[in-house]
């Protein structure tokens, strides 16, 4: 059996409340990842943005580092071009798309504050890819029902990626899987929101996170049990869920 001395010691290396923003066991590996792996590799955009997002009261709304590259990476292994985001915040993981896309991509970007899209905007402008974004203030469904209504755009996303509204994830769900392409790829962010999704009744959970925990459970059920899709959940960031339509 381990000594308490040794129990103490590995303890101290885990985060000490659910809700850190990475859901590896060791802030240390966590650090680690990105030190080694991702700012040495993060464009200068990007780290301008993260230090801009980072003194914003709101800043755990952001997308991690790891998460950012790896959906510039993955953007780039599928070859997107058109693509749209269900929640913007201040653009970090806007910006990891824009710098993905070729110089004539485009991205549907919605979100419900303008004001924090504003925020990064400087820095995206700056990055040479704001002309890719179609920036649009307020709820998506309506945008979204209009775009299945007009019919044209069935089909016709090859990624898409949501980081919003937990509580609306299923909706969302409903209507992405006429707009992306077969092929194409939905990503749903926080889809292990925390690490709730397998804390026990009487976790110390904050509000929130005990609010849409239900949401979030509901919605992986809904995924996993979804034929039209193949899923891949990983541990990044706060859970990414990469879903590609096959019919």
């Amino acid at each position: 059996m381990a000594s308490n001395q040794e129990e103490q010691q590995n303890q101290a290396g885990r985060h000490q409340e659910v809700g850190h923003k990475s859901l590896l066991q060791s802030d240390a590996l966590y650090q680690y990842i990105l030190e080694t792996s991702v700012y040495p590799r993060e464009p200068e955009a990007m780290k301008e943005l993260r230090e801009v997002t980072a003194k914003h009261p709101w800043n755990i709304m952001t997308t991690s580092a790891d998460e950012g590259q790896f959906l510039n990476m993955l953007l780039k292994l599928i070859n997107a071009k058109n693509t749209m985001e269900i929640g913007v915040y201040t653009g970090y993981s806007l910006l990891a798309t824009a710098l993905a896309l070729p110089r004539d991509g485009k991205i549907l970007a919605m979100d419900i504050n303008r004001d924090n899209y504003e925020l990064g905007l400087p820095v995206i402008q700056k990055a040479g890819v704001a002309h890719k974004i179609d920036f649009r203030e307020g709820p998506a469904l309506p945008v979204l029902d209009q775009m299945i209504e007009e019919g044209k755009y069935h089909g016709s996303f090859d990624f898409i990626f949501v980081d919003a509204d937990k509580d609306n994830y299923l909706n969302y769900h409903k209507r992405l899987i006429e707009l992306v392409k077969v092929g194409g790829v939905i990503g749903y962010d926080n889809t292990l929101w925390n690490g709730s999704v397998v804390a026990p009744p009487d976790a110390p959970l904050r509000k929130y996170v005990r609010y849409y925990r239900d949401f979030v459970l509901e919605l992986n059920q809904a995924l996993a049990a979804d034929p039209r899709i193949e899923i891949c959940q990983l541990p990044v960031g706060d859970g990414i869920t990469i879903c590609r339509r096959i019919s």
